[in-house]
């Protein structure tokens, strides 16, 4: 008995089987049309959105040949003129003298620039202390030239490289020192 069960079951289940893969091929023949249709839109829109995009890039490619050359020149600040001292960012009398001739400069050049200010430390002490340092440093020269020397806030920026961009070994005192430093990129 248990044996005639399970057969009329397996009947049952391959015959539901067989209608439902029928009804399922239905279905799906009826939805290809729609579908296929809207591929074709599909693609003709990408066709749209990649001409567009071709437009931008050609933009930005033609924004990049106007931005070249727009560096006027940068003034590097060394230990020698800044003279900060050890964990400190604060402007000694060398740096604030450096500072104000870099300004009576672009003063006299009459020319609206933006400045990014750049610090630089050597790789002495912990990267987060070293990054930490010299962005103390490049903001201490960015408040100098905004309130002494009244360069407009928002023609400066300052950021911190910390020990990143390297200029010379730090393995030897001269090295270092020529690491320690503050760039002043001046860009048109």
């Amino acid at each position: 008995m248990r044996k005639i069960g399970f057969a009329l079951a397996a009947v049952v289940l391959f015959t539901t089987g067989c209608a439902t893969k029928d009804y399922v091929h239905e279905y799906v023949d009826g939805q290809v049309t729609p579908v296929s249709g809207k591929v074709d839109r599909m693609a003709t829109a990408l066709q749209g959105v990649s001409q567009t995009a071709r437009d931008a890039l050609a933009r930005a490619e033609a924004a990049g040949k106007l931005a070249e050359g727009k560096l006027l020149y940068e003034v590097v600040l060394t230990d020698d003129s800044l003279h900060f001292e050890f964990d400190s960012a604060v402007l000694g009398d060398t740096a604030r003298k450096s500072l104000d001739d870099f300004a009576d400069k672009l003063k006299s050049e009459n020319r609206n620039v933006y400045i990014e200010i750049q610090g630089h430390t050597d790789a002495k002490g912990s990267d987060d202390y070293n990054l930490k340092l010299s962005t103390s440093r490049a903001e201490s020269v960015q408040r100098y030239l905004n309130m002494k020397c009244g360069i407009p806030l928002h023609r400066l920026a300052a950021i911190g490289y910390g020990e990143s961009a390297p200029v010379a070994d730090n393995n030897s005192h001269d090295g270092r020192a020529k690491n320690r430093r503050v760039v002043l990129v001046v860009l048109l």
